[in-house]
Order: C-alpha cells, then sequence, then structure tokens
C-alpha cells in the first residue's frame, strides 16, 4: 500500500471517528420522538458516505444558478447535500453542510425566495406530517426540543423553511420531511447574512 493510499484512508478514519465523536452528545440528549434515529435515514457505514460527500462538498460560481445576486442568493444542492450563499456584491461567500428531505416525492425543487426571517421559532407539523405521525405534538415552542432549531428562514412556499436543528445527526443525511437544516451556528450566521428578499435555488 502507498503512503498516499495509507493517507487517504487514515484521514476518512479520522473524519468518521470525529463525526461519532461530535455526534454523541446529541445523542444522549435526544428524547423525543421528532428527533429520533427513527427521523434519519442511513446511508450505510459513515465512511462511506463522508467519502461521497467530500467529492461532491464543493466551492461553485453562481453564474450557472442565477443571473444576477440582487438581495443575496442562497443555492441548496440535494445531491451534495450543501447551502451555497452569495452576498449581493459577491464579496461574501459561504458553504454549509445540510439536511435534505428523507425521500424524493418530500423533496422541492426550483425557485423561491426567503419571506421572513424569526429567530427562536415555534413548530408545528403539516396535516401531511401528523398523518404520517399521529404521536407528534401539535406545537413545539422555541428551546431545545424544537425541530427546527434556532433560526429560520421562511420560503415563499408554504411550510418549506431552512433552519437549524439541535440534533447534529440529521446534517449531511436525509432526515427532514421538505425542509433544509443545517447546524445552529451555521444557520445563525446565515440569518444574519440573508435578508427578506433573498433568492433561493433548490437543485
Amino acid at each position: 500500500m502507498s503512503a498516499h493510499r495509507f493517507s487517504l484512508k487514515s484521514r476518512r478514519g479520522f473524519l468518521a471517528g470525529s463525526a461519532a465523536m461530535l455526534a454523541t452528545p446529541a445523542l444522549a440528549q435526544d428524547t423525543t420522538s421528532l428527533n429520533s434515529a427513527a427521523t434519519t435515514q442511513a446511508d450505510g457505514d459513515l465512511a462511506g458516505s463522508a467519502k461521497r460527500n467530500v467529492s461532491s462538498f464543493r466551492m461553485l460560481d453562481w453564474r450557472p444558478y442565477f443571473s444576477n445576486t440582487r438581495n443575496g442568493a442562497i443555492l441548496v444542492d440535494i445531491d451534495s447535500r450543501a447551502v451555497h450563499y452569495w452576498s449581493d456584491d459577491q464579496s461574501i461567500y459561504k458553504l454549509y453542510p445540510s439536511s435534505v428531505p428523507l425521500t424524493e416525492d418530500l423533496t422541492r425543487r426550483g425557485r423561491t425566495r426567503v419571506i421572513k426571517k424569526v429567530e427562536g421559532p415555534s413548530w408545528r407539523p403539516t396535516p401531511s406530517m401528523l398523518k404520517r405521525n399521529p404521536d407528534w405534538p401539535p406545537y413545539v415552542g422555541p428551546g431545545p426540543d424544537n425541530p427546527l432549531g434556532t433560526h429560520a428562514l421562511y420560503l415563499s412556499w408554504t411550510y418549506y423553511r431552512i433552519h437549524g436543528t439541535h440534533d447534529t445527526r440529521k446534517i449531511g443525511r436525509k432526515s427532514s420531511n421538505g425542509c433544509i437544516g443545517l447546524y445552529n451556528e451555521h444557520i445563525a450566521e446565515l440569518f444574519a447574512l440573508s435578508k427578506v428578499g433573498t433568492q433561493v435555488l433548490l437543485i
């Protein structure tokens, strides 16, 4: 085995181990059915998933996706599970790992925009969510059990959000009912950068 191949293997093992360690506190804290393991689809072993995401989690140029960056632009790449942000003048570019919908029928693609920003959002399951999960509560206020995390960007599509999550296991995986999830520290940053009217494209 070459030194190069050994280095790559060691790096993958380190990344996988680190991710497992980071997820451990969330596993210990998670006691609600909303954030249970059943709401997250595993992609096989973590090392295989990390390998796939590393190859597709890359910087992108805004031009193939937007005609301009007026009011800022957010690109959500469902396949690579990444959220890209460009500021109005393109002086700021951010790239965040994200969670994506559990299944293709829950996934929506196309153009929308930010219509509302909420810090400390409350959450209500949609009628279809309650039909699939009748044991879920009809309302969850702001706090550590809220599926929307600390901040939420409401999109012009009904029920769709880009939001945070207190359950860090969900990031980088298929784990939502349609929304796009970010680590709380990342959604707080994106929340501060974006504005009502920021254009959003999901691909």
